[in-house]
């Protein structure tokens, strides 16, 4: 076939095809972020919970091992549960690059918030014996394979929607909705610990955050319905250029770009759990600080890390992601391990303000890592690349951050263990990020 031939094949198919949709207005992209906020916030809120309930959990479920053992093999569950994030990644990706992205939302989030709900009703050891803890698994591990979805596929439905010159301010809304999750978690772990004696604790406390998975999950599909898919995967429709099979295009002709998104979100989910996750179990097994302590302390440097996201995403805006990823990387391997000799010995307000510059690190990365996978990728693979990458990463470094910081802690004798893991995902994520090229205020490709 001839250049000739096919520019004019070219040229008639775009004739046959509508012009592009227009930039959504106000009402639209305030729908689109609330259908994007909800989703996000009830995974984790969720995974809040268990991280924030881990020692009572781990009473429950593992009463006859030893109490270090037993919060091992809790956060051994939550770290298995992960490990069909990237299988969930590529079957919602496929989901999501075939048939739609609102399809593949409103499918993940009925299913998460049903497996969570499950878990405030699962028996425990002392009523069904080693039937318990593997029900736990079962369950946890069908949750996280809905949850794989979600992340990537909210952020890719919004970079989708947005105007290109303020793309990374509306996508640093779905790391804020993941911090949202995790404060309000942790302020009703807060306020239960509080509240609550330890035999109420035990014996059902520790379910009631679990219970509210599913009005919010149901509130959250039913937004999710009341929109339309994305301009974007609706133009790639109109021309017929949907793959049936974005997974093998995915790995034939985008490898590159997998590795550079794997080694970036290996800060990301390392950081992320570590600080935002496992701190309060931290805080209480390691510094001996309280459980309320522990809690108000995370929840105050929550509040602050919100409020700094959308600041780091709209700086990234102006910047760029590449600039702002690698600021991240570099940030991190020097002020991590002062940071954390710092915890040892300091004051309540020390350890808020330690936290809160914790948090502070952690946007550089959370504000602009979303924005940058969804451009990194083309609409026709967008949801699969960005699914699969992040989700493996997670599976690997992320899911098992806390299990690995636990048993570094008990094999080194070191509370600054986990400080230098964190430092690792950082010289891999600035490594990557050296080769990779700057997406700002670019369209997003086709």
């Amino acid at each position: 076939m001839t250049y000739a031939t096919t520019a004019a094949t070219a040229a008639a198919r775009a004739e046959a095809v509508p012009a592009a949709h227009p930039p959504a207005d106000r009402a639209v992209l305030r729908k689109v972020l609330g259908a994007s906020f909800i989703g996000n916030f009830v995974e984790w809120f969720d995974y809040a919970s268990y991280g924030f309930f881990a020692t009572v959990i781990a009473r429950a479920f593992f009463p006859e091992i030893a109490p270090h053992t037993a919060l091992l093999a809790t956060f051994g569950v939550f770290a298995i549960s992960f490990i069909v994030r990237p299988i969930g990644g590529i079957v919602w990706g496929a989901i999501g690059d075939r048939i739609g992205r609102r399809t593949a939302l409103s499918w993940s989030i009925l299913i998460m918030s049903g497996a969570t709900t499950v878990i405030a009703i699962l028996p425990s050891y002392a009523q069904i014996g080693i039937l318990a803890p593997v029900l736990l698994l079962v369950v946890r591990m069908v949750q996280g394979f809905s949850a794989s979805g979600e992340y990537a596929g909210a952020t890719a439905f919004i970079a989708e929607y947005a105007p290109t010159d303020r793309r990374g301010l509306y996508t640093s809304i779905v790391p804020a909705s993941t911090a949202a999750g995790l404060l309000a978690g942790s302020l009703l772990s807060a306020g239960l610990f509080a509240l609550l004696d330890d035999a109420e604790m035990a014996s059902w406390g520790w379910r009631l955050p679990f219970l509210l998975a599913a009005p919010l999950g149901l509130i959250g599909l039913y937004i999710r319905l009341k929109l339309e898919d994305t301009p974007k995967f609706r133009e790639m429709e109109a021309q017929h250029e949907e793959t049936r099979t974005p997974t093998a295009e995915l790995f034939r002709e985008h490898r590159g770009r997998m590795a550079i998104a794997f080694g970036a979100t290996c800060l990301n989910a390392v950081g992320f759990y570590l600080i935002l996750s496992y701190m309060p179990t931290y805080l209480m097994t390691e510094m001996g600080l309280g459980n309320a302590q522990s809690f108000l302390a995370t929840s105050i440097s929550l509040a602050a890390y919100i409020g700094l996201i959308f600041l780091m995403g709209t700086i990234s805006d102006r910047i760029g992601r590449r600039t702002a990823l690698l600021a991240a990387s570099v940030l991190f391997i020097v002020l991590t391990v002062p940071l954390f000799s710092m915890l040892d010995g300091a004051s309540f307000f020390g350890i808020v303000l330690i936290q809160i510059a914790f948090g502070a690190l952690l946007t550089v990365n959370d504000g602009t890592l979303p924005c940058f996978l969804s451009e990194l990728f083309p609409t026709r693979v967008r949801y699969s690349g960005f699914a699969f990458s992040f989700n493996a990463a997670n599976a690997l470094f992320g899911g098992t951050a806390p299990l690995v910081a636990t048993w570094l802690i008990g094999v080194t004798g070191s509370k600054l263990a986990p400080a230098w893991y964190l430092v690792a995902a950082a010289v891999i994520a600035l490594t990557v990020m050296l080769f990779a090229r700057e997406t700002a205020g670019e369209p997003l490709e086709d």
